[in-house]
């Protein structure tokens, strides 16, 4: 018999212990990097209560609304260092992609429900009483057309110091 028959006709056996070895090394690897993925904020989600198990009425969450609003634009100043005032109308050709300020003339209207007011204090005020009525009531903050970051945080601040815990924003209504 030649040699190529005789190892053809060997049974060969396969070993088992370098897999089985393999085997735990690779799952000791992947559980050694492993990075679970923290949660980065809180998403308060309002479910109804009347469906499931519990078949108690929900009470409707009564919100604050804020609506914010533009009533005379003003005029586009150039930016300017700290502590100086901007004093240079801004020139939407030469410069675009500089952002700008805007003059002491830009007037906007804050809305509460039906009371309306263009005064800034007035507004937080106003939350406070609210809040005091109703400690857990939100509030949210509708920015309309016109109205940019600056606005928008001088009321979320606002919010803030009439201690409101949840604060939302209304989407565009583009």
């Amino acid at each position: 018999m030649s040699e190529l028959s005789r190892i053809a006709t060997e049974e060969s056996k396969l070993e088992m212990t370098p897999m089985i070895d393999v085997t735990f090394l690779l799952l000791i690897f992947f559980m050694c990097t492993l990075k679970f993925k923290t949660l980065e904020g809180k998403l308060a989600a309002y479910l109804p209560k009347d469906v499931g198990v519990n078949t108690s009425q929900a009470e409707p969450i009564e919100k604050v609304e804020i609506t914010v609003r533009v009533i005379r634009e003003g005029t586009k100043m150039k930016p300017v260092k700290d502590g100086q005032t901007p004093t240079e109308r801004w020139d939407p050709d030469l410069d675009a992609k500089r952002r700008y300020v805007f003059g002491s003339d830009r007037v906007l209207e804050y809305a509460i429900g039906p009371r309306k007011t263009q005064s800034l204090s007035e507004l937080a005020d106003r939350l406070k009483q609210l809040h005091g009525v109703n400690k857990e009531r939100p509030a949210t903050i509708d920015a309309r057309k016109g109205v940019v970051y600056e606005d928008v945080i001088q009321v979320l601040d606002s919010a803030m110091n009439a201690d409101f815990k949840e604060v939302t924003f209304v989407g565009s209504y583009e």
